[in-house]
């Protein structure tokens, strides 16, 4: 989260999502200052979320697409994106999330894969440590599973 959090990030996973690929693309789409996007797309390339790939040999030219792990973050953004838009009325959304063979708007939920349960409930779902916490993780969630006993979903 510490490279993916940032708002020009998102911005650009966004534009990455929508077909964008090619630094001027980015920077007329985003208004971003021409270091600021340098430096997220390099720094998105490191992290394997982006890739940079030559299109162009001379001069050179180079354009950036999402690796697998650039892709699995799709999701996230979607679902930040519904939860934006759920806290504006219908006229004032800038942007929607609509199915592409019909047009009509869909409303991106969190579910479970194995049982497809939403999951909205934090009395049903909650964290817990998992099996690479250390110590003080460990301990934080201790109480986790009390809590989820008591609300009968252990």
């Amino acid at each position: 989260m510490q490279h993916v959090g940032e708002w020009w990030t998102l911005l650009i996973l966004h534009d990455a999502f929508d077909g964008f690929t090619r630094f001027d693309e980015f920077e007329a789409n985003l208004g971003i200052s021409s270091s600021m996007l340098t430096s997220r797309l390099k720094t998105l390339v490191a992290e394997g979320i982006l890739r940079r790939r030559r299109y162009q040999d001379n001069p050179p030219r180079y354009e950036y697409v999402l690796t697998e792990l650039g892709r699995s973050l799709r999701p996230v953004v979607v679902a930040l994106a519904a939860w934006g838009n759920s806290r504006l009325a219908p006229e004032e959304r800038s942007m929607i999330l609509v199915e592409a063979a019909t047009g009509d708007e869909v409303d991106p939920v969190v579910v479970d894969r194995n049982t497809g349960r939403a999951l909205d409930d934090p009395d049903a779902y909650v964290f817990a440590a998992g099996p690479a916490a250390s110590r003080v993780m460990r301990a934080r969630y201790r109480s986790t599973k009390s809590r989820a006993s008591a609300a009968g979903t252990v």
